[in-house]
């Protein structure tokens, strides 16, 4: 059993699913069509006795065999690249056929080293399938609501915060108080 991902239309990521067999590209999923009974059980077919045809299931998405890239936010299997990779391949398949064949004709005594097949490589198949907007909304720290022990802790310190305010103006109205006294004592003793 292998996961691989599995992708809608537009090849935005949807779950991995569990295969038997491990695949390599991509095979398209067709949406289930329920099949409709006849409008009379007894007949099969339109009114000219003709068999109804069935509906064409539509594709709603693949399943690819390509690993999903990590890091990424909304990945997405880039379809368009995924079939301009498959021409690319076979462009390049068959001048290696048509090198091999020319190679192939010339005299052994001429024949140089046999051509090699080159494989284009791979592009980036897996992309980000969020704007880079999207990304930025997604990763902005979100305010949190204060917890109970937060919210307390907060009330205690403001608390603390008045409580020495208080004592600060007490100190005050005691350094002042002492100054009236040392003042009464100065105008009694003159």
């Amino acid at each position: 059993m292998e996961a691989v991902p599995k992708v809608n239309i537009d090849g935005l990521y949807l779950e991995d699913m569990l295969m038997d067999d491990a695949i390599s590209g991509i095979v398209p999923f067709y949406e289930e069509i329920e099949p409709q009974p006849p409008a009379d059980p007894d007949e099969e077919g339109d009114a000219e006795g003709q068999p109804e045809e069935e509906a064409e299931p539509e594709i709603t998405g693949y399943i690819v065999g390509v690993p999903v890239m990590p890091g990424l936010f909304m990945p997405r299997f880039d379809i368009p690249a995924w079939e301009a990779y498959q021409d690319d391949l076979q462009a390049a398949e068959s001048d290696y056929r048509q090198a091999y064949d020319e190679w192939q004709v010339q005299p052994e005594d001429e024949r140089a080293e046999p051509p090699t097949y080159v494989a284009p490589e791979m592009p980036t198949l897996w992309i980000e399938g969020l704007t880079p907007e999207e990304i930025d909304e997604l990763t902005r720290p979100q305010p949190q609501e204060p917890n109970e022990v937060d919210r307390l802790g907060s009330e205690i310190v403001a608390r603390e915060l008045e409580a020495m305010e208080l004592r600060q103006q007490n100190e005050a109205q005691g350094a002042q108080i002492v100054g009236l006294e040392l003042r009464l004592l100065s105008l009694e003793n003159s």
